[in-house]
């Protein structure tokens, strides 16, 4: 395996399948095969997943609630979300702990390095819900940071796009993907890949980033064994 440990992000969106609101079933079943096929090689994964597909801080900024408000309500939705996976990863015989920056009784466990690190040596995936536990950061935030406080090897974005492309495939025919790019080469294209305080925080400390398509039957397996699928963001 090239990637020995891994700190996957998740988008609460990719939930919702062909829903329009909420979690789908089947894409919940089909993203814990992939991961549970990974830790059955004994990758180390430690998992981020947004709460767009219940609620967005932002978004409801806009519609007339309180910013701050707004965004703990959107913090509590990643834990919906980190719990529905956790129950989903659980049915299928892999051993979890959901760890979060609050702590909500019997639920989860609080955050701490230390302690995630400990249970990803133990062999368990490590759901990691509750955002940094403030507002104004985004999940994409919370990701990188968890990344690097467990010291994992890789970012993984596990969207529904197959990588990064020089405008929005979705919108323009003519967009062309990229293999590799650089932090540097990303930040004066100002692509788009992520928040840029996550983006700078992956740039800053190094931390490689992959841009995947996560609905893409094995192609979580087939990154941390090193495969050139979706596009890679380094140094």
């Amino acid at each position: 395996m090239k990637y020995n440990r891994i700190l996957l992000k998740l988008s609460g969106e990719a939930l919702m399948g062909e829903k329009q609101y909420g979690i789908d079933p089947q894409r919940l079943a089909d993203y814990t095969k992939e991961i549970k096929a990974v830790t059955d090689r004994n990758v180390q994964v430690a998992i981020v997943i947004g709460g767009g597909n219940i609620f967005r801080g932002l978004q409801g900024a806009s519609e007339g609630f309180d910013r701050v408000q707004g965004d703990y309500m959107g913090m509590l939705a990643t834990v919906i979300n980190s719990l529905s996976l956790q129950g989903e990863l659980e049915k299928q015989g892999v051993k979890t702990v959901l760890l979060s920056s609050f702590q909500i009784g019997p639920v989860s466990e609080l955050m701490s390095r230390h302690r995630a690190i400990d249970y990803l040596e133990q062999g368990k995936v490590v759901i990691i819900g509750g955002g940094t536990g403030n507002p104004y950061f985004t999940t994409d935030t919370t990701s990188v940071l968890r990344g690097l406080e467990i010291e994992a090897s890789v970012f993984l974005k596990g969207t529904r796009v197959d990588g990064v492309y020089t405008a929005d495939p979705e919108k323009d025919p003519g967009a062309v993907k990229y293999e590799n790019i650089s932090f540097d080469e990303a930040y004066e294209k100002q692509l788009k890949i992520m928040d840029l305080t996550a983006f700078t925080m992956c740039r800053e400390n190094n931390f490689p980033i992959i841009v995947f398509d996560m609905n893409q039957k094995g192609n979580l397996m087939k990154v941390v064994e090193g495969e050139n699928v979706g596009t890679l963001v380094s140094g």
